[in-house]
């Protein structure tokens, strides 16, 4: 929700930062790949009791992963590049998750449905995308749900930072996450559906 409604308010930054280190003659894909490095890397702070500096480093993985994409709009995006894209961000919340789920296992049963719920809400968004594309729409068909990957990092955060509310923020997240998976469900009957009626959209 966050990442279609308030993207236009950082894009001017965004925009900045790709902007420079196109100058750098750096890539898009070589920022995806920084960007993913840095970002697994919070799960292992996580784990190693450095809560301030594995959600820095989030948020850094997350600002990077906004500015290969406006660096690959300047240039040329790459299919290979997208299919990076999407499974570096999946692998970054798998550390998170996975970091969590060692340094408290008493609530690793939580943080394993969390798991699945984003499974089965990027499977729909995934698999919407391409069969959108078979019905001849224009482009990648983006699905904006209540969680994208703004409110994902703010939750992570809060699991993060607040560790006494972990299993409940867990609970939230899992929740937000099935919402998200169902709304992309419903919405894809409709478009599907009539896929004349919507020629597909980007994100940003």
């Amino acid at each position: 929700m966050l990442d279609t409604h308030a993207r236009k308010y950082v894009q001017p930054m965004i925009g900045k930062t790709a902007d420079q280190l196109l100058k750098l003659n750096l890539t898009a894909n070589q920022v995806t790949v920084a960007a993913f490095v840095i970002g697994v890397s919070s799960g292992v702070f996580v784990y190693f009791g450095m809560p301030i500096v594995a959600v820095l480093v989030l948020w850094i993985s997350g600002f990077l992963d906004a500015v290969d994409g406006s660096m690959a709009r300047k240039t040329e995006s790459t299919p290979f590049g997208t299919v990076m894209d999407v499974t570096f961000d999946r692998l970054v919340e798998i550390s998170v998750i996975l970091g969590l789920a060692f340094l408290y296992p008493d609530v690793m049963w939580a943080l394993l449905l969390l798991s699945v719920s984003i499974i089965f809400s990027m499977t729909v968004f995934l698999t919407v995308g391409a069969v959108s594309e078979k019905s001849g729409m224009k482009s990648f068909y983006y699905q904006a749900g209540l969680a994208e990957r703004t409110e994902g990092f703010i939750l992570f955060t809060f699991m993060i930072l607040f560790p006494t509310f972990l299993l409940y923020t867990t609970l939230v997240f899992l929740f937000v996450e099935i919402i998200t998976g169902m709304q992309r469900m419903l919405e894809a009957k409709q478009v599907l559906s009539n896929p004349k009626k919507d020629g597909g959209h980007n994100n940003g």
